[in-house]
């Protein structure tokens, strides 16, 4: 691919700082300003505003730093606090025996220890979700099989809200899928607690139909020596929009978020993510990648990371990767790197947008593969680098049959 933008290092920090040598800080600033269009920008991602109160949030119009890439307008069914309607949505739960355990009411704990909603949309799904799905994952545990989680949307424009709260157990090891299907107007927010040396791999799966919305928030704690790996697959939907979140508890603690997108016409995907390194020695990767075909496709992502003062030993790393493979699409990546030690293994971060690498599609062309098939084994090849990081056999074919799709759709 032949990136036609590449940014690195520390483009696009809202903080800047300089340091000694032996890693002392010497200057930080910190100061709102403002875009040419009158977009506000905070000079920290720390310092974004976080609540459950549905009120402490405004309507956005869209001139919001966190909402300048999205078609607020299309959202205000979902950004105005309300109940569920009936039969909005139906969840279906595959898990070995046990592993399910009682609803969640709003206020009962562990739910809105992990994740307190940083956006409006987050607000009213914890508000208008009365019984958040609680699986726990035992200490020690190792399922055979994944712990499957179906969310069908049963009717466009059919309002839904949902929480679910994932607990791995200390020294367990197991994947959650979280799929998404049918048309909804949804709301969902979904925290994790991994345990100390536990590992947990959260896949969430977007492949609603054409005329569903989906906001969403998903907010992650790992605890000390826990290694934690989100991957959100985003194929569906009008209009997407997830944050993904993580945190830490212990030190040498592991967290890697992967992103795999494709973009037809009309469809607006939106992915964020961000890092907060708060305690020392732990490590993180950050590795979304897209593909765009088609009038009006547009793809949105903004990684931030925060590596603060006492978080010494970090070694973090962010990249954001577009594959254009028609006219008239828009892709927009913004990463953020927030540094505030100098005592740290290493950070840095990446994002490149470009069209396909003419000297590939040569290079498959003379050996007599027609340029259609090339073209789509060029992408297929691009996006299998996040699909092999999923580990469960069948949920990867059918993701690659599904990739393959959106390929042979865009052909005709």
């Amino acid at each position: 691919m032949t990136a036609e933008a590449t940014e690195k290092a520390r483009i696009g920090a809202p903080s800047i700082a300089g340091f000694t040598e032996e890693g002392e800080q010497l200057v930080s600033s910190k100061v709102d300003h403002k875009h040419n269009d009158g977009t506000t920008v905070m000079a920290s991602r720390a310092e974004r505003l976080t609540s459950q109160n549905v009120a402490d949030f405004k309507l956005p119009d869209g001139r919001e730093e966190e909402w300048r890439f999205t078609p607020v307008r299309e959202l205000v069914p979902l950004l105005t606090d309300g109940a569920n309607d009936d039969d909005a949505l139906r969840t279906v739960v595959e898990a070995p025996e046990g592993f399910q355990a009682a609803p969640l009411a709003i206020g009962q704990a562990p739910r809105a220890t992990t994740l307190v909603p940083a956006d409006r949309a987050a607000a009213v799904a914890s508000a208008n979700a009365p019984e958040a799905l609680h699986v726990v994952v035992p200490a020690g545990a190792q399922p055979e099989e994944p712990v499957r989680v179906v969310l069908s949307g049963q009717g466009a424009g059919k309002r839904s809200n949902s929480h679910i709260v994932l607990e791995a157990g200390a020294g367990s090891k197991s994947v959650v899928i979280i799929e998404h299907e049918g048309s909804a107007n949804h709301n969902g927010n979904v925290e994790i607690f991994v345990g100390e040396a536990a590992e947990l791999t959260v896949v969430s799966v977007q492949l609603w139909e054409d005329d569903a919305i989906h906001l969403a928030q998903h907010d992650a704690l790992v605890a000390k020596e826990g290694v934690y790996k989100h991957i959100a697959v985003t194929l569906g939907g009008k209009i997407v929009r997830l944050n993904s979140n993580v945190r830490f508890s212990g030190e040498q603690a592991e967290a890697e978020l992967l992103g795999l997108y494709f973009a037809d016409a009309g469809q607006h995907l939106e992915h964020r993510s961000f890092v907060d390194h708060n305690v020392p020695n732990c490590t993180s990767n950050v590795l979304y990648k897209g593909a765009l075909q088609g009038a009006g496709a547009h793809t949105v992502w903004v990684g931030d990371c925060l590596i603060q003062k006492q978080a010494v030993g970090t070694d973090s790393y962010e990249k954001n990767q577009n594959l254009v493979l028609t006219d008239g699409c828009r892709a927009d990546s913004v990463p953020n790197l927030e540094i505030e030690t100098g005592l740290i293994a290493g950070a840095g971060h990446a994002s490149s947008t470009g069209r396909f690498d003419d000297e590939h599609l040569f290079y498959l062309m003379a050996r007599g593969i027609p340029e259609d098939v090339a073209r789509r084994l060029v992408v297929r090849g691009f996006l299998n680098e996040i699909v092999q990081k999923i580990k469960v056999p069948a949920l990867e074919e059918r993701l690659t049959e599904a990739i393959e799709s959106e390929l042979t759709a865009g052909e005709n």
